[in-house]
């Protein structure tokens, strides 16, 4: 009997038009309107080369500014990929006179050893990357020198433990740090396009969207047994039949026919508009599928404890998926973050937005401690779901059929 409902379960679903176009084709035209709307939008705010000048003088080429000119020259290497900037070596009254005719976004200078100046003429994006990167060089610099700070204040303290006089220990510890300097390899990349792609946001909570309107496919299913909704759940009602191996073969027609509906959409992102999911695309597919999971729990939530007509019950699961992705970021990221910021609940209890925040975790953390954990969050959304649904569904009584 399992096996017989399972098969004429998903005759059903497959054959009711209103459930195909929200679960296969409503994904499908909305992610074709994102394409269009969004597959130019980030070329025009890619990183340009930037133009900039560095002082030729005494101090830049001193040896303690060794890791400036090293990194500067990867930044500059025309035969990579990763180049940032354009740089002219020239005097200082050469490079403000390029500045104040605006040919070149700002440049550096040395007063003072491994403390640079940065000039530029106007604040902007530009100004911005060529501030931070010398910012950052600054920084490993400092620490470089604070190592050799320390190694001469143990020189100083215990100068018997050290063999040699003081002048040749000193120059043997610079002669290390100089070297550690040239070896590192210290890059500044522009990485605009494909790893802070900010329209991911949007094809994520498509996803999101397609795993909770699955839950129209269980909320119909459980319709189907339910005596005040349909003729078949009448008949369901007055037989001997297990009611828990029907409902659980309905909902895996369902599970099944929602599972179709998100292979659609991924072989159609990747395939037809081209959209990147990274190199953890099987994550993101495990994740859908507990996403999956908790849109079905939802369904049968909906259908078990609203007592109305399924239309009405589908108009229930469809404002609350649409809520939950405009809350997501689905209709721009900032909603996302404002309702993180000033009421972090409604995010934490949103199972859309709990799929998607699993997805950024993939997509800009190193670790996937916030992935497991937005898993382990749907994982108990769903059991928590289906555990009333089953009370609420075993405590139903009818006085007539």
């Amino acid at each position: 009997m399992f096996f017989h409902n399972f098969k004429y379960s998903l005759k059903t679903l497959f054959r009711n038009k209103m459930l195909i176009f929200w679960t296969f084709a409503f994904p499908i035209i909305l992610g074709t309107l994102f394409n269009m709307a969004f597959q130019d939008i980030e070329k025009g705010e890619q990183l340009d080369i930037i133009d900039i000048a560095v002082v030729d003088n005494e101090l830049f080429h001193d040896p303690s500014c060794v890791l400036f000119r090293e990194t500067l020259d990867t930044l500059s290497d025309e035969n990579s990929e990763t180049q940032l900037f354009q740089i002219q070596y020239v005097t200082e009254e050469e490079a403000s006179e390029l500045l104040s005719k605006k040919k070149i976004t700002g440049y550096l200078v040395f007063h003072e050893i491994t403390t640079p100046q940065v000039v530029i003429y106007q604040n902007g994006i530009n100004e911005t990357v060529f501030q931070s990167a010398i910012e950052e060089i600054i920084e490993t610099n400092q620490i470089f020198q604070n190592v050799a700070s320390q190694k001469m204040q143990e020189f100083a303290e215990n100068p018997e433990g050290v063999s040699g006089d003081y002048n040749s220990w000193y120059q043997e510890i610079y002669r290390g740090i100089v070297e550690k300097l040239e070896n590192q390899n210290i890059q500044i990349r522009d990485t605009s396009s494909s790893n802070l792609s900010y329209t991911m946001i949007e094809y994520y909570t498509l996803i999101a969207m397609t795993c909770l309107y699955g839950g129209i496919l269980g909320m119909t299913s459980i319709n189907q047994c339910l005596a005040n909704m349909s003729q078949n759940g009448k008949r369901i009602s007055v037989s001997p039949l297990s009611k828990g191996k029907l409902v659980l073969s309905s909902a895996l027609a369902s599970y099944i026919t929602q599972l179709v509906g998100l292979l659609l959409l991924f072989l159609y992102t990747i395939f037809a508009i081209h959209v990147d999911y990274g190199t953890n695309l099987p994550l993101i597919v495990l994740l859908s599928l507990v996403g999956s999971l908790a849109g079905l729990s939802l369904g049968i939530f909906v259908a078990s404890i609203f007592k109305t007509n399924e239309n009405a019950k589908v108009g229930v699961m469809i404002s609350f998926t649409m809520l939950g992705c405009v809350l997501a970021g689905m209709m721009g990221i900032t909603l996302k973050y404002v309702v993180d910021k000033n009421v972090p609940i409604l995010n934490k209890i949103n199972p859309v937005n709990m799929i998607t925040d699993g997805f950024y975790a993939l997509y800009y953390y190193d670790t996937l401690d916030r992935y497991f954990f937005n898993v382990i969050s749907l994982c108990i959304f769903t059991i928590l779901l289906i555990g009333i649904s089953a009370f609420c569904l075993r405590r139903q009584k009818y006085d007539s059929i």
